[in-house]
């Protein structure tokens, strides 16, 4: 299935297109494992766009963000949800699905919501810190999430050894609840639903990085910023904890209509209490967030959109085929 897959990506790398339509009758959308927050997101933008186009929007479980930025680049999917980390290695060439393939037919459609790292495990664990990862079982979602693809970096930068596990947000909240892993290290947009499932389910709690964690990770790597889970986010969170977190973009292949996308933009961009009401990471999915992307180039749609608000669109966010 991968050598297809690398196959078929490096096939894409030579010049293989998506053809393309004024408006299709029907679209795909990548989001994550269920259990899962871009599930739930994705799902919910994904019928909004649905009710207001009269497309028919399909909603694909995938491995998330890595695999997601594979798949939109092949045309395997029209849409997908990638964070920006390993949105910046899918254009570079270090996308591990397909190492050297630069995914170059990736456009970002809409700013979504950060993704805060979040850690939780059982009460009576005896972990309560990064640091005691060590040596233990820890599920970081799917192979290709950001969590599968970020923790184990963590791992190696702050010197703290742990055995992975890889499966879907859903699976690992009850793998953790019975004691088949130790913690179940996560990234995505809150409140994880895997988490509120456990936490509603058991006594659980969320740790997090040291201070000095958080800073040696924000100096190593850019696409990092600081963030705090609000107290109450979690059932028994009683108390602030602070994390990193990345931003992430919907994204669409650079073929699928731009008549089409400049209508996805605009119908998830200006119905956000819609979108709130599905997840409420929805509630940063604003189009003053625009500027979060700063080096994937928008679909054409988008910059259309964005420059009748009166965005002045940077000229390496302008992808060569926009007209106008």
């Amino acid at each position: 299935m991968q050598t297809k897959l690398i196959a078929a990506l490096a096939a894409t790398a030579f010049g293989c297109a998506v053809n393309a339509q004024d408006i299709p009758g029907s679209a795909k959308v990548g989001t994550s494992s269920q259990g899962g927050t871009y599930f739930v997101y994705g799902s919910t933008w994904g019928g909004m766009v649905q009710n207001e186009t009269g497309v028919s929007i399909g909603i694909e479980a995938t491995g998330g963000p890595t695999q997601n930025m594979a798949l939109v680049h092949l045309g395997d999917l029209d849409f997908g949800m990638t964070t920006m980390g390993p949105a910046f290695a899918g254009i570079s060439g270090e996308n591990p699905v397909a190492p050297g393939v630069e995914m170059t037919d990736v456009r970002a459609v809409f700013p979504m919501y950060q993704t805060p790292f979040q850690i939780l495990t059982l009460d009576g664990s005896g972990i309560e810190s990064f640091d005691d990862l060590a040596g233990h079982k820890v599920g970081v979602g799917p192979n290709g999430s950001t969590a599968s693809q970020f923790y184990p970096q963590f791992s190696e930068t702050l010197g703290v050894t742990f055995d992975i596990q890889y499966g879907g947000a859903g699976d690992l909240g009850g793998q953790l609840q019975d004691g088949l892993i130790d913690v179940f290290a996560y990234a995505a947009g809150m409140p994880v639903p895997a988490f509120s499932q456990v936490a509603a389910q058991a006594d659980a709690q969320v740790i997090t990085f040291s201070d000095e964690q958080i800073a040696s990770l924000l100096e190593d790597y850019p696409s990092l910023s600081s963030f705090t889970i609000p107290a109450g986010t979690y059932q028994g969170q009683d108390a602030p904890v602070s994390t990193v977190a990345m931003w992430n973009f919907a994204i669409a292949n650079k073929d699928v209509s731009a008549d089409f996308v400049y209508e996805v933009t605009k119908v998830v961009l200006e119905n956000n209490a819609d979108l709130v009401a599905g997840h409420r990471a929805g509630a940063e999915t604003l189009l003053e967030n625009w500027d979060k992307n700063t080096f994937l180039p928008f679909h054409a749609g988008t910059v259309r959109y964005l420059k009748e608000q009166g965005i002045e669109v940077p000229a390496n966010l302008i992808p060569p085929e926009f007209e106008g």
